[in-house]
């Protein structure tokens, strides 16, 4: 049973998974949610899932296509992967999903041509693969409550699909595979996805949910925020019709996963830009660099954002405040491999057998990284002093307190 269908008011804590979008670079995420799931899993047994222990999973783009994976529900009604599986799933698939050129002299060309006459990959591999995995199952099924952003170019709006929305209107309750093609379809890579949903005579034309939320934490956020007040609110009328709200929100306990920056000063300039046309800033050196630009600054912004709002300026807390700002760190995990270097490494579509491997490494490093945080004053993501422990030494705390989280709900 999902911790959200737990919630009896007896836990301390909401608890909020986030996976940004990168494509092929979801394998880092994966690597990182595997071992999280092994922590609890020696905590609670063999049968312990990701989705047992997070009131939300957010997601974007290949983290949209995470999160489904973590939550859908099997013919048993537990989750349709174990964490440990999306790595081999990725290794398996991409490369179907973006074929590689035959002879590698050749991709340079091939990919200015088709970037310019249309989407690189056709998308139907992808198409095929989700609704062969997810078949018929609705977002409104989620074993836990998701959120993907997309983005509707029709409209020009962005849509949040919400399991929570789902499941309180039919009419927005859209199959699994139609909102993880969406939250995929990256503009230059993928074709836009049109569908409707049974019932609603709107139409939906989505792209990739990166160009509104690359890094779903802040939306995810949000939306647990704007829930917490709708069930204050029907709390207090339940209780006493004519009684002030009292608002009583729980404590948010959030991890966030990123699938890899590569900011390399000096990479672009403006001597260099300056000179660009369309065909500069869609294709270079093997990279799409109004995308990879665009998706980037998305996601610094809202590490930025959550920086403030868990207090993470070590500067603005060297006061009576210190041990109030130390608690609301613990409260917030960003683990991202930053500095990713190499054209093949910071590619969304590479997805070559060395690559992918690489890639996996790149993971199993992160893990034994020192724990970084982002520099409010420099926007960089920098590593705090080595007795603040590694990525792993932080992932086996969480899992203690998702655990405890859950016993707190389990309990009588």
């Amino acid at each position: 049973m999902a911790v959200s269908e737990l919630d009896s008011g007896k836990g301390k804590l909401r608890t909020i998974l986030s996976i940004d979008g990168g494509g092929i670079r979801g394998i880092i995420p994966g690597v990182i949610l595997a071992f999280l799931e092994s922590e609890l899993q020696k905590l609670d047994g063999e049968d312990a899932r990701i989705a047992d222990y997070f009131d939300v999973i957010a997601g974007t783009s290949t983290g949209g296509l995470v999160v489904s994976m973590l939550t859908a529900p099997n013919k048993n009604n537990r989750p349709l992967y174990q964490a440990k599986e999306i790595v081999p799933f990725y290794k398996e698939n991409t490369p179907e999903i973006f074929p590689q050129p035959r002879f590698h002299f050749l991709s340079s060309w091939t990919n200015k041509f088709w970037k310019v006459m249309g989407p690189r990959y056709d998308g139907e591999h992808l198409k095929d693969l989700l609704k062969k995995k997810l078949r018929d199952i609705t977002l409104k099924q989620t074993l836990t409550q998701v959120i993907i952003p997309t983005y509707d170019i029709n409209r020009l709006f962005p849509v949040i699909f919400t399991t929570a929305e789902a499941k309180m209107d039919e009419l927005n309750n859209p199959t699994l595979a139609d909102v993880c093609i969406s939250t995929s379809a990256a503009p230059t890579y993928l074709p836009c996805h049109k569908f409707k949903i049974e019932g609603n005579s709107n139409e939906f034309h989505m792209i990739d949910g990166g160009v509104a939320a690359n890094n779903p934490t802040l939306t995810a956020i949000l939306h647990e925020k704007k829930a917490m007040i709708i069930r204050s609110q029907l709390e207090t009328q339940k209780k006493n019709k004519e009684a002030k709200l009292k608002m009583t929100p729980k404590k948010m306990l959030v991890l966030s996963l990123g699938t890899g920056s590569f900011k390399k000063i000096g990479k672009y300039n403006a001597d260099d830009t300056a000179k660009w046309g369309s065909l500069g800033w869609v294709c270079k050196n093997k990279t799409t660099p109004i995308i990879d630009i665009f998706s980037d600054a998305n996601a610094d912004m809202v590490d930025i954002h959550l920086a403030t709002m868990f207090q993470y300026d070590h500067d603005l807390h060297k006061n009576d405040d210190d041990k109030k700002a130390n608690r609301r760190k613990k409260d917030y995990l960003r683990i991202q491999a930053a500095d990713l270097s190499g054209d093949e490494l910071c590619s969304v579509d590479i997805a070559t057998e060395e690559n992918l491997g690489n890639l996996e490494i790149v993971g199993e490093k992160l893990l034994d990284e020192t724990v970084s945080r982002v520099n409010l004053k420099t926007g960089r993501f920098e590593k705090l002093p080595a007795e603040k422990g590694t990525n792993r030494e932080a992932l086996i705390k969480f899992a203690k307190r998702l655990s405890m989280e859950r016993k707190l709900r389990l309990s009588d």
